[in-house]
Order: C-alpha cells, then sequence, then structure tokens
C-alpha cells in the first residue's frame, strides 16, 4: 500500500517508520503541508494521512482541498480533541482521525479498518458487490430515478452524474439504494459501514449523512430523509 504522511514531528514519523515498516507499508513522510500538496498533485496515493498543524498549509486544508478531486481515505492527526474540532475535520472530508498521543497500532488498526470497509489499493478500487450481485453480475444499482455504477464509483440522479462522493459516503448511498424503504439507525449504518471494530461515535454517521445529502440532494427533493428519533432512509 502507497502512503502518504505528512507530520512535522520527527518522532512521531521515525516511530511511525518503523511500525509501517513491519506492516510493509510503502511510506513517504514529509514535514510541511506544502511539500505534502506537491506529492498529493503529482502523485497516486492509496492512504494518506495528515498531521492538523502542519507549517506551510495545516492538514485540514489539505484534506478539504484533496476531497475536491479525490475520494482517496484520509486520517487526521491532532492534538485537538474538543468534539467541534473532530466534527470539522470529518465535514471536511476526513475518514477518521486518531488524537495525540497515540499508540502507532492504534493507527494501524484504523488504518486496516478503513480499508477493510473500502477495499481500496493496488489492485481494487471498487465496492464489494453483495452476493446476490456477484451471482447476477450485476454492476449497477437502480431504483427509480437513480442508477448507481459499482466499478466506476459514480452515481448518476435525474441525468445528472455525481462523482466526487468519498469512498464512505458511496458506501452508504449503495446501502440506502439496495434498501430504499428501510430505515437505518446509526448503530446499523455504524456496524455495516464502518464495521464491527470501529471506534467512533454515532455524531460521525450524522457527518457523513450531511456531507452525502448535500451531495446527492437537490432544492426540490431531501434525497436522505431524516426519521426522527429513529434514524436515516432514502425518500421515496
Amino acid at each position: 500500500m502507497k502512503l502518504l504522511v505528512a507530520e512535522d514531528d520527527p518522532s512521531v514519523c521515525e516511530m511511525l517508520r518503523i511500525f509501517f515498516q513491519k506492516e510493509q507499508y510503502d511510506a513517504t513522510f514529509v514535514h510541511d503541508g506544502l511539500a505534502a500538496q506537491r506529492l498529493i498533485d503529482k502523485e497516486s496515493w492509496d492512504f494518506v494521512i495528515l498531521d492538523w498543524m502542519l507549517p506551510g498549509k495545516d492538514g485540514v486544508l489539505l484534506c478539504r482541498d484533496l476531497r475536491k478531486s479525490s475520494p482517496t481515505p484520509v486520517i487526521l492527526l491532532t492534538a485537538r480533541d474538543q468534539e467541534q474540532d473532530r466534527i470539522l475535520g470529518l465535514e471536511l472530508g476526513a475518514d477518521d482521525y486518531v488524537t495525540k498521543p497515540f499508540s502507532p497500532m492504534e493507527l494501524i488498526a484504523r488504518i486496516k479498518a478503513v480499508m477493510r470497509r473500502y477495499h481500496i489499493g493496488v489492485t481494487s478500487g471498487q465496492l464489494p458487490p453483495s452476493r446476490t450481485e456477484e451471482e447476477s453480475g450485476t454492476t449497477q444499482l437502480r431504483h427509480k430515478h437513480i442508477t448507481v455504477y459499482l466499478e466506476s464509483r459514480s452515481v448518476m440522479i435525474h441525468n445528472h452524474e455525481i462523482t466526487n462522493l468519498t469512498p464512505k459516503e458511496f458506501e452508504l448511498f449503495c446501502l440506502f439504494v439496495r434498501y430504499p424503504r428501510k430505515v437505518f439507525t446509526r448503530e446499523q449504518l455504524l456496524e455495516s459501514i464502518w464495521g464491527y471494530d470501529y471506534i467512533g461515535e454515532e455524531r460521525t454517521v450524522d457527518v457523513h449523512i450531511k456531507r452525502l445529502r448535500n451531495k446527492v440532494s437537490t432544492p426540490d427533493h431531501m434525497l436522505i430523509a431524516t426519521v426522527w428519533g429513529v434514524g436515516y432512509k432514502l425518500e421515496e
């Protein structure tokens, strides 16, 4: 796995380098945000880890700009443990965050959890189909005016193509389209999309739903509906 780490603390970088070598990760380390931006613009990465407080350009801005053009998974490293800071990072496109000081094994576990759900790597870039879809050879999901293309990870709604969904947003939308009349609780979405081993909060679901809703809805049609006191569903 080709991994970019932007972290300005040399001791943290050296510690991560040792653990990443054991995992056989192909990790590149940079120490400021401008260097990270150059590498993000120049090369493709399977995973990006960004320190929040980088010199030159901070990790939150890097994450925001990366999200404009790429669904590459991102984890933020941050000493900021206030809820509003974590929510800001998630709203700007981070897939997860790790609060400093942290254990390298915790970070690796979170990377593996994200990769396990996304199935993004050197040889894979697709959302795994369900068993029924595998057996039928299905490469599309359809519901009324919605078409989801599983191989290209794009969505067509009312003949308007949406290609900027992050991997988690795409998985969430696929789940809603597969079960258009089902109301999902936050706990069910955490288990289905983040996995049982995800160490997170239900607020994470709300943040991702908000981002997904903003991308797929129109002024006349709020496609992802909130069922108050229960959870979320696809609006019929």
